[in-house]
């Protein structure tokens, strides 16, 4: 392909996401793909073409095969798991970080890859006011930014224990506490970094879901009289299934008496950390270690960019470094090297997606549509409060509302299968798409808004389709 069939096929692509959004924002697919497992695949030739293939027949095989297979999660009425959003600017800015193919291997590879990358990080640092003390990088996902974290916890803990015989010579196995409400791939990360699942220590949480301060203390306390090391505290800004918010200032106090590291967990609400009036909802966060922050969910920029953020970069830096001779240069002294900075050597100008991002919307336009999305959970909470059979399950601190619809004599069993069955109507329908979730061992429906299409009128029919579904079911 020369560089004007580029400049014609990209034209054609170009017009053709451009085409899928608008029918997408009108609303013109089933939110959710309605395909078996197999069925794209089975479209599809089963080994790679010997000769080469009309690119025109690539476009084609877009619409005729994979489209149909896909869930629209930038349809208005898309309200499962949590907000992707993927805004047309940051679209531009991730073709052209594919454009300019360039490859962060240290600053000298790409001075604008590193610098740009710095400067992004910045600016949201500042947009969620935090102070100077934190520097950024951006990882791929938060899973990534976790096992990061545990592991400089772990080597801060074992002064530097890798460089010598790792875990395995450690006298004291190191501990990590976490919640029920935590990420799974908390509990992940911490088995990739080796502590062992016989070292997690799930927390007690209060009504609402919070990580209790008194719980952690008396773990830490039993666990250190046993002759372990607590070793990290993970607390969540925004759980998965409720958005609960855990209390950072008297969890940091906790951690800090017992030189615990605490990793902040906020992939989805620290977006909302923009609005100076949701920032008490994360007091204490300056006395947190590390913390990530997904700007790939609700803020709008494209999967993926996941910010980590540390208060002690050296400390990081000594933990990730690599400097293979190959690599060095005359900047090292003086410059960034974000390889030093996460686990890959390498990485793709990420930046530019949230650089297009902030520049397109302003500070102004991204803080007007988060307050929308709160606005509407607001809405759909007091709907739901003066609804008889229906139940709010969980406080609405974000744009997440957990609701149950309960008919009288209705429980245990049945009233699971009752709520997974209105809800998996309102999904064959392809009017709406919600995700069920566990909470204290029942099932419960979880209503995520943050799609930037959708409207309050989207927000009415849902609810309508909501009473009818129940209804039926």
């Amino acid at each position: 392909m020369d560089h004007e069939e580029f400049r014609r096929l990209g034209h054609q692509l170009i017009d053709w996401i451009a085409d899928y959004r608008r029918d997408c924002a009108a609303g013109a697919f089933p939110v959710m793909a309605r395909l078996n497992p197999g069925e794209v695949r089975g479209r599809l030739a089963p080994s790679a073409p010997l000769d080469p293939q009309p690119m025109e027949e690539v476009l084609a095989d877009l619409s005729r095969i994979v489209l149909p297979g896909c869930t629209h999660w930038q349809d208005p009425r898309f309200f499962a798991y949590f907000p992707s959003n993927s805004t047309l600017a940051a679209v531009l800015g991730d073709l052209a970080s594919t454009g300019l193919a360039q490859l962060g291997l240290n600053w000298q590879a790409s001075p604008a890859l590193t610098e740009l990358e710095d400067l992004t990080t910045d600016w949201l640092r500042q947009m969620m006011g935090l102070s100077e003390s934190w520097s950024g990088v951006i990882q791929d996902t938060a899973s990534t930014a976790t096992l990061v974290a545990l592991l400089c916890a772990r080597e801060r803990a074992t002064d530097y224990g890798a460089a010598r015989g790792g875990l395995q010579a450690h006298d004291r196995p190191l501990t990590v506490y976490m919640t029920s409400q935590s990420h799974s791939s908390v509990e992940k990360a911490a088995l990739l970094a080796g502590f062992g699942r016989d070292n997690l220590r799930v927390i007690a949480v209060d009504e609402q879901y919070r990580m209790r301060p008194d719980a952690l203390r008396e773990a830490i306390a039993a666990d250190a009289a046993h002759g372990l090391r607590p070793c990290a505290v993970v607390a969540t800004v925004g759980s998965t299934a409720t958005t609960a918010i855990d209390p950072l200032a008297p969890l940091a106090d906790v951690a800090r008496a017992q030189d615990v590291w605490l990793h902040v967990d906020a992939a989805l609400a620290g977006s909302a950390m923009i609005l100076p009036e949701c920032r008490p909802l994360w007091l204490g966060i300056e006395q947190a270690d590390s913390l990530v922050v997904n700007a790939h969910k609700w803020l709008g920029a494209s999967f993926d960019c996941s910010l980590y953020y540390v208060r002690d970069p050296q400390h990081l830096i000594r933990v990730m470094s690599s400097s293979p001779s190959y690599l060095r240069t005359a900047a090292d002294e003086t410059a960034r090297n974000l390889r030093d900075w996460g686990i890959p050597l390498g990485r793709r100008m990420r930046a530019l997606k949230l650089w297009f991002l902030i520049r397109e919307q302003g500070v102004s336009g991204l803080q007007t549509r988060l307050r929308r999305d709160l606005a509407h959970a607001r809405w759909l909470a007091e709907r739901i409060d003066a609804a008889g059979q229906w139940r709010r399950l969980a406080p609405v601190a974000l744009q997440t509302v957990c609701v149950r619809h309960e008919p009288p004599g209705l429980e245990g069993d049945a009233l699971d299968r009752h709520t997974l069955a209105w809800a998996r109507r309102i999904n064959e329908s392809g009017q709406a798409y919600l995700t069920p979730a566990m909470l204290d061992g029942r099932w419960m429906v979880r209503v995520s808004f943050g799609v930037e299409a959708t409207e309050h009128r989207h927000v009415e029919a849902l609810w309508a389709l909501m009473q009818s579904a129940a209804a039926a079911a």
